[in-house]
């Protein structure tokens, strides 16, 4: 069981940037898939990035490629998103995510186990 906690967003102009946290209690992230999800008002969860702590990735969406980058944290229970030239489009609720093995359809939001409660991001014209 592992509990996730999102910190790190808020309000933005086009252009800026903002750097999301995500933390882990009750185990670390070792053997897990982490992803970066976000829901806006009346739309699917989908897909922003994805990363491991063995080989394989990062993947991104196609959306925020070149802009945001996902990463981990040395002590292993700390997952982060940098995102950059932020746009409107982004504007969401960005969720932490965790999938224990056997990975499955990473892009697919069905496929995780484990959320965060969600963090808004709003980037302003």
């Amino acid at each position: 069981q592992v509990q996730l906690v999102e910190t790190g967003g808020g309000l933005v102009q086009a252009g800026g940037s903002l750097r999301l946290s995500c933390a882990a209690s009750g185990r670390t992230f070792v053997g897990l898939l982490m992803a970066w999800f976000r829901q806006a008002p009346g739309k699917e969860r989908e897909f922003v990035a994805s990363i491991t702590w063995s080989a394989g990735g990062p993947y991104y969406a196609d959306s925020v490629q070149g802009r945001f980058t996902i990463s981990r944290g040395n002590a292993k229970d700390t997952m982060y998103l940098q995102m950059s030239n932020l746009r409107p489009e982004d504007t969401a609720v960005y969720y932490c995510a965790a999938m224990p093995p056997p990975w499955r359809d990473y892009w697919g939001w069905r496929s995780y186990d484990y959320w965060g409660q969600g963090t808004q991001v709003t980037v302003s014209s």
